[in-house]
């Protein structure tokens, strides 16, 4: 995680109430249509990128039914949009591929990289007028 404040901190947001941290998620400029493999350092970012990669989102028990995830999922569609990338690339692990969908988001016919475990989904969603 902490390379990839220093590579992108500008992807990097906490969700906080007081002191407490209640959440966190990093994203980072990336390749298209794929996505880092789990725990490695990245290096660099790709110059250029052709996607933006949602490495991470957490929250704790209390954060959610707030909107504070999709909360999350606008910063991370902005930030791509700012940086005139043409889609956004995640993992969907556990039960989120559901949320994940509802956000706009579609499995892509490839597997993830090693290590993200079984039922793992590779997921993108294009920035155009929600493609």
């Amino acid at each position: 995680m902490a390379e990839r404040l220093h590579l992108c901190p500008e992807g990097c947001f906490a969700l906080a109430a007081g002191d407490a941290l209640l959440g966190y998620a990093v994203g980072h400029p990336w390749q298209a249509r794929t996505v880092p493999a789990l725990d490695t350092l990245l290096g660099a970012l790709p110059d250029p990128a052709g996607a933006w990669c949602i490495h991470d989102v957490a929250l704790l028990p209390e954060a959610r039914g707030r909107g504070a995830a999709a909360e999350i999922v606008g910063l991370m569609l902005r930030e791509a949009a700012r940086r005139s990338l043409p889609e956004t690339v995640l993992v969907a692990v556990g039960d989120a591929a559901g949320f994940w969908h509802r956000h706009g988001f579609r499995p892509i016919p490839a597997p993830p990289p090693p290590g993200y475990g079984t039922g793992a989904t590779l997921m993108v969603r294009g920035l155009a007028a929600g493609a």
